[in-house]
């Protein structure tokens, strides 16, 4: 069985020959390996026989990073979304932001204008060689970007980022469509020019230790109208959706399924996201990947690594929707011999007795030309869409030209509604500003 095939099902809540695996390694981890057993040449994802692959765009505004000072320790750089950070020289930690571009929504207006899509966003020649040698390798192979609150962490100071969402809601919103529409565009431009994505792995960090970073209504009015667009556009596409999400996000979960997605991602224990839990709850509605302990990895007691993916592993991978991943990334704390011990561990617990067999469906080049799928008004649910309205397909040229972006969208459709706030909550503002998409329209409901 192939990776693709082996996720796919997985994905789709069947059952495969084994659970699929994909796991994130530090920088400072791999080279702690390759100087304790792990060969100098091997890319660990081939090493250990993961299953996935990931390709990209640039959706920054590509601003020129520059050193402005280094020593033994540290790094201070610019980034290319205009900010300043300081990094430990291995990369080990969440780097210190020093300076962020976005102070003033006129800020926010110099910045947008730097957003729009071009061909050189893709590095074409080192990218397709990836993804040729993946897809000869039968691997399932995610688009991989961003576009919601972690993303505007590099933009804004999360302190005022935070008071934004609340006082002015709209604007953020505004700017996490923006960022949404670029990587839509730019993923369409890919598949137009060479590549096929059996997935899309979208991140945002949007929790805490004990519970999302924002409420379930502020993520309704900021994020909600992005994520439907994005997840509705991916799987008109024929692709699964994953999202990397750390901390606690339970309370936004009902919302991420209404909104369309796929899997969950790493389900972090020590935020209290309990894989078992949770696949009990959503299980029939939502696959997981993640959620197995690192702080266990290195423990001299092996038995408590053992228990913790044989106890999970037993009620995750029942009737599918599992994926083996750590439940956030893999520390230098954790040996090169301590993580072979995890990897023989998923291989011997997580083999179903009975694989299924992928059903038969169109090829994703088969179906690219497919229209984006509008669905039905609704106030919010629990449970998928079931009836679906196709829309008249757009004409999208193989070449983009950012001088006609605004003439020509993508997306240029209707604006699908969120599902409706709380009675006592503050209504979803009804009027929206147009971005330079041509996604958001200035109409009133």
């Amino acid at each position: 069985m192939t990776s693709r095939e082996r996720v796919l099902l997985a994905l789709n809540h069947k059952e495969p020959d084994r659970i699929p695996m994909q796991d994130s390694p530090w920088g400072a981890t791999i080279k702690r390996w390759k100087t304790e057993g792990l060969p100098e040449d091997a890319d660990v994802s081939e090493y250990f026989g993961w299953d996935f692959a990931f390709l990209r765009a640039d959706c920054t505004p590509r601003f020129p990073v520059k050193v402005i000072e280094k020593n033994e320790k540290f790094i201070i750089q610019t980034t290319p979304q205009g900010g300043k950070r300081k990094n430990f020289r291995d990369y080990t930690t969440t780097p210190e932001i020093i300076d962020w571009p976005i102070k003033t929504k006129e800020d926010w207006i110099e910045i947008k204008k730097r957003l729009n899509p071009d061909f050189r966003r893709v590095d074409w020649v080192s990218a397709l060689a990836y993804y040729n040698k993946a897809k000869d390798e039968g691997k399932f192979i995610c688009y991989s970007g961003g576009f919601g609150y972690d993303i505007l962490q590099n933009y804004m100071k999360t302190e005022q980022l935070l008071i934004t969402m609340i006082e002015d809601p709209g604007w953020v919103k505004e700017m996490i469509m923006t960022l949404a529409e670029l990587n839509l565009i730019m993923m369409e431009f890919m598949i137009k020019n060479g590549f096929s994505f059996d997935g899309a792995f979208f991140f945002n960090d949007m929790g805490y230790r004990n519970a999302s970073l924002f409420s379930p209504d502020t993520y309704l009015k900021t994020h909600y109208q992005a994520d439907k667009m994005a997840y509705g556009f991916c799987h008109s596409k024929n692709m699964k959706v994953l999202l990397h999400s750390c901390g606690n996000v339970k309370e936004l979960i009902p919302m991420l399924i209404d909104a369309g997605l796929d899997c969950l991602q790493p389900l972090e224990v020590k935020a209290g996201m309990d894989l078992i839990e949770l696949k009990e709850k959503y299980g029939d509605k939502l696959a997981f990947m993640g959620g197995i302990d690192t702080r266990l990895m290195n423990d001299p007691d092996k038995t408590k690594i053992e228990q913790e993916i044989k106890t999970k592993f037993e009620v995750a991978k029942k009737n599918g929707g599992y994926i083996y991943h750590s439940d956030h990334s893999i520390p230098n704390t954790v040996s090169f011999q301590d993580y072979c011990i995890v990897m023989e561990l998923v291989k011997k617990y997580g083999v179903y007795e009975h694989p299924e067999t992928l059903p038969e469906v169109p090829a994703i080049e088969e179906v690219k030309q497919q229209a984006p799928v509008e669905q039905k008004k609704k106030k919010f649910g629990f449970g998928r869409k079931k009836e679906e309205k196709a829309v008249e397909p757009k004409e999208v040229l193989s070449e983009v030209k950012p001088e006609e972006t605004k003439k020509r969208s993508l997306f240029s459709r209707k604006q699908q509604t969120p599902p409706a706030a709380p009675a006592s909550e503050e209504k979803i503002e009804k009027k929206e500003k147009k971005s330079i998409f041509g996604f958001l329209k200035g109409k009133k409901k």
